[in-house]
């Protein structure tokens, strides 16, 4: 993903140059790994000639709020309380900056549920 995301676009050969040979990975491989990012919904796909060529059809902002979402839910189940101290031990640990853009956030969402009606 991160190499799509970098580059744009790419079929299985090009991947594989770029990642696969360096890594000992087979282009098989990286063709299942590409159709299978495919068959999820991650990437799009166009034949071109012989080839398919991939592209991100999510952005690596998108994909990782979904990846931390599913994460967080599975957590939560009667967890709620210690995965959110959690994770303001891990945005105080990332400095205050973070802790910071935490808080931020935590307001900018209060102001929107006050505007909304109930």
């Amino acid at each position: 993903m991160t190499h799509l995301w970098v580059g744009g676009e790419g079929d299985a050969k090009a991947v594989h140059v770029a990642l696969g040979k360096r890594r000992g990975i087979t282009l098989n491989t990286i063709q299942s790994t590409l159709k299978r990012l495919f068959e999820k919904g991650l990437l799009e796909r166009d034949k071109i000639s012989h080839a398919h060529v991939y592209c991100p059809r999510v952005t690596r902002e998108e994909f990782h709020r979904g990846l931390l979402g599913e994460l967080v839910s599975g957590l939560m189940h009667g967890q709620a309380d210690a995965v959110v101290s959690a994770f303001v031990d891990l945005a105080e640990r990332a400095g205050p900056e973070h802790l910071a853009r935490l808080e931020a956030l935590v307001a900018e969402r209060r102001r929107k549920h006050e505007r909304t009606p109930q």
